[in-house]
């Protein structure tokens, strides 16, 4: 089976869904964003990449119910699918490995 490529922001998104778990619905996934990494943004950013993770497969969707602040609208939540986990794990493992790769003493002159 093909390996699906998954981008920085798709990762950033993916572990945002990964970490929200079942209250992962777009509006609290782009503030969360905004707020963990200090990063702007935008809402229909992260739908069209939500969609994106939907088609390779890296997360499912469910209707939530419906909720007064929303007007009575329901809310659609996003879990991660255990491609998505694989996918996550995968890109963990290589950013270690790249990690371990660079000597400590340059990582060191770096200020970390």
């Amino acid at each position: 089976m093909k390996r699906a490529f998954l981008g920085e922001l798709e990762e950033v998104v993916l572990l945002t869904v990964a970490a929200l778990q079942e209250q992962a619905y777009c509006a609290l996934i782009t503030q969360t964003i905004d707020q963990q990494m200090a990063r702007s943004i935008s809402f229909p950013t992260v739908h069209t990449t939500l969609q994106r993770l939907a088609e390779k497969g890296f997360v499912s969707s469910q209707m939530g119910g419906a909720t007064a602040e929303r007007g009575g609208r329901q809310k659609r939540l996003f879990t991660v699918t255990a491609a998505g986990q694989r996918a996550l794990l995968e890109c963990r493992q290589v950013r270690s490995q790249l990690w371990d790769q660079i000597p400590t003493s340059v990582v060191q002159l770096w200020g970390a």
